[in-house]
């Protein structure tokens, strides 16, 4: 028999994806204490200000000068999927839209024709330190898609599913299911224009979990094509085995795709964690630029030549790197007015 295992690749900085994604990172920085302006309560000196991904202390500015984060940058032509697991982020965009998530939640963002947006870390807590864990996902649009208009969509963790299985030694597994059905769970809609709304892609995003010892199956994939790749990013070793025994041991720090078309047996030695993204391919050419992906070199031309013209809509904040004050409270205001509140933290 085959093993389930099809492929391994050590995991860097930036995870490699499969069609119908494009890339994953997975960011974790213990940023100390803040201070008054939300950056962070400690001196920045030695650090690239402006691109700091060095993880000096264990933690980074990234392209932030004041606050850590990603203050304004354009993006075309596929979807951004941002899920924080510790830490608040505060979003702002050029169609004047506003959030502040962060702790179990999504943001899901369809950039299609353009549009500009900021992500930014704001370090609340000035008497003790401000962890913030989150995953970055871009994930395609198809050539139809690639020009709807931009739209954003809140994934509030209340909402979002969360299977939990308990093995014959009573250990437990957990999976939150950020996107794709599984043993019932269905979490929130995807945007509309996504490769992910369609039943047929099989796109699923999963954050699972293992005790110690525990032993999850993961069903086999809806589709005879779709293509799953697991990340383990927490952990020190992962059996993977179909039902007859076969497969193999994976390391931490390891990405591996999987035979998607049979139930796969997962087993872990200590307390690991893993991402889980599967689709089918949208199986069209790629071409990537920055902060663009559309089909064609051409394409790509067109993009910066219009984001030169109109700045995809111009940016309507005082300043690159919009914060939303001191106050946990998360919310969404959307660009049609509409506002979504969550109870403070």
């Amino acid at each position: 028999m085959r093993s389930p295992v099809l492929q391994t690749v050590p995991l860097g900085f930036q995870w490699p994806a499969i069609d119908p994604f494009l890339f994953c990172v997975h960011h974790l920085d213990r940023y100390p204490a803040g201070n008054a302006d939300l950056g962070p309560m400690a001196p920045l000196d030695g650090r690239s200000i402006g691109s700091d991904f060095e993880g000096i202390d264990g933690w980074r500015m990234y392209h932030g000068s004041t606050v850590p984060g990603f203050p304004v940058h354009p993006h075309r032509g596929f979807e951004t999927i941002t899920f924080v697991r510790q830490g608040l982020v505060d979003h702002a965009d050029s169609l004047g839209a506003t959030a502040r998530y962060g702790r179990g939640d999504v943001q899901w963002m369809t950039a299609g024709s353009g549009i500009q947006h900021a992500e930014m870390f704001p370090l609340l807590d000035q008497d003790a330190p401000n962890t913030t864990e989150l995953f970055q996902i871009w994930i395609n649009l198809p050539a139809s898609e690639k020009m709807v208009d931009p739209h954003f969509t809140m994934l509030w963790d209340r909402d979002i599913p969360n299977h939990v299985t308990t093995d014959s030694d009573g250990r437990t597994t957990n999976v939150t299911v950020i996107a794709g059905t599984l043993a019932g769970h269905e979490p929130p809609s995807p945007p509309p224009n996504s490769w992910a709304s369609r039943p047929e892609a099989d796109v699923a995003i999963w954050h699972v979990t293992l005790d110690a010892g525990a032993t999850w199956e993961m069903p086999a994939a809806r589709t005879g094509d779709t293509v799953r790749v697991l990340y383990v990013f927490e952990g020190d070793r992962l059996d993977v085995r179909d039902r007859d025994g076969d497969g193999e041991t994976l390391g931490g720090t390891t990405g591996a795709v999987v035979d998607a078309q049979v139930p796969t047996r997962l087993t872990a030695s200590t307390h690991t964690e893993i991402l889980v993204m599967q689709g089918r391919p949208i199986g069209e050419p790629v071409a990537q630029q920055g902060p663009f992906v559309m089909n064609t070199d051409a394409e790509i031309a067109q993009a910066f030549a219009d984001y030169r013209r109109t700045q995809f809509g111009g940016w309507p904040w005082d300043r690159a790197d919009p914060t939303h004050g001191t106050t946990p409270t998360r919310f969404a205001r959307h660009a049609d007015g509409r506002v979504e509140e969550y109870a403070p933290v």
